[in-house]
């Protein structure tokens, strides 16, 4: 018995450290870069919907801009490989890295990095979808998903718990821009005119986030509470109907700008962060 526990040991060591190769190093890095460069395009976008432009103001927006130069299928190929290698470090962060935490820590780390890995690989998903031609809005899409959740017995629930999912999400990126936790992820810059704009852009960037996930959030739980799941229309859904608010556009305009500062944020986080 206690051999065939140290095989596995041993296969779980060999497996961890294929996974610190240096080419999922780099894909990782270059998932990071991609994700940055998501949230750069979808503040660009919140900036001009403030204005009266058209747009989506969410990741499949961003892709479509993306896909929509000379360029577009090979960009979204080299960025569903990207996201592939951050959804693979990510795993590998939830399981091999996390042998050794204590029990606590271990259960943390595989819920957090679990949950990445999930998301960076549908956000790979969806960069495959526009490389084969596919095309489709995100409100089309949430608001399906919300009329198909509402038509069960328990949809309603699961559509406030999933609301409130979103925004418990949205609280933790307050709290990690204000307490400053994104520090951890990075080689410490303390001290330096360097450090200053990552603090900046830093506290800016996941404050920003988190409150546009509270307001995505908060329309899941109305659209429930209202029995009306046309109301849920994600990301895109909650920054347009902030915009018809006296101050909507002011404020569409901050959260687009710290989008911005997210995404600048993301790509430093793609060169000096800790792997």
């Amino acid at each position: 018995m206690s051999d065939g526990g140290s095989t596995i040991s041993d296969a779980a060591d060999a497996v961890e450290e294929a996974s610190n190769a240096k080419a999922l190093d780099v894909l990782a890095r270059s998932g990071f870069a991609v994700m940055a460069l998501l949230h750069i395009v979808v503040g660009a976008i919140s900036i001009a919907v403030a204005f009266g432009q058209p747009g989506q103001a969410e990741a499949t927006g961003a892709i479509e801009q993306l896909a929509a130069n000379p360029w577009g299928p090979a960009v979204m190929w080299a960025c569903v490989a990207a996201c592939t290698g951050l959804a693979l470090w990510q795993a590998s962060e939830a399981t091999l890295r996390a042998r050794h935490l204590p029990r606590k820590e271990r259960v943390g780390k595989l819920i957090s990095s679990g949950f990445l890995a999930i998301a960076y690989g549908s956000v790979g998903l969806s960069f495959a979808g526009f490389g084969v031609g596919l095309r489709g809005d995100s409100g089309d899409s949430t608001r399906d998903f919300s009329s198909s959740l509402m038509a069960s017995p328990a949809g309603l629930w699961v559509l406030v718990v999933l609301g409130l999912t979103i925004m418990g999400i949205g609280v933790y990126f307050v709290a990690k821009g204000i307490r400053r936790g994104f520090k951890e992820e990075l080689f410490h810059f303390d001290g330096t005119r360097r450090g200053r704009l990552i603090d900046t852009l830093g506290v800016t960037g996941h404050t920003a986030k988190g409150v546009a996930l509270n307001l995505a959030g908060l329309l899941f739980v109305i659209a429930a509470a209202k029995h009306r799941p046309e109301e849920s229309t994600g990301l895109d859904g909650s920054l347009k109907a902030l915009r018809d608010h006296p101050f909507g556009p002011y404020l569409l305009v901050a959260i687009g700008a710290g989008f911005i500062a997210y995404g600048s944020f993301a790509l430093i986080r793609a060169r000096f962060g800790r792997m």
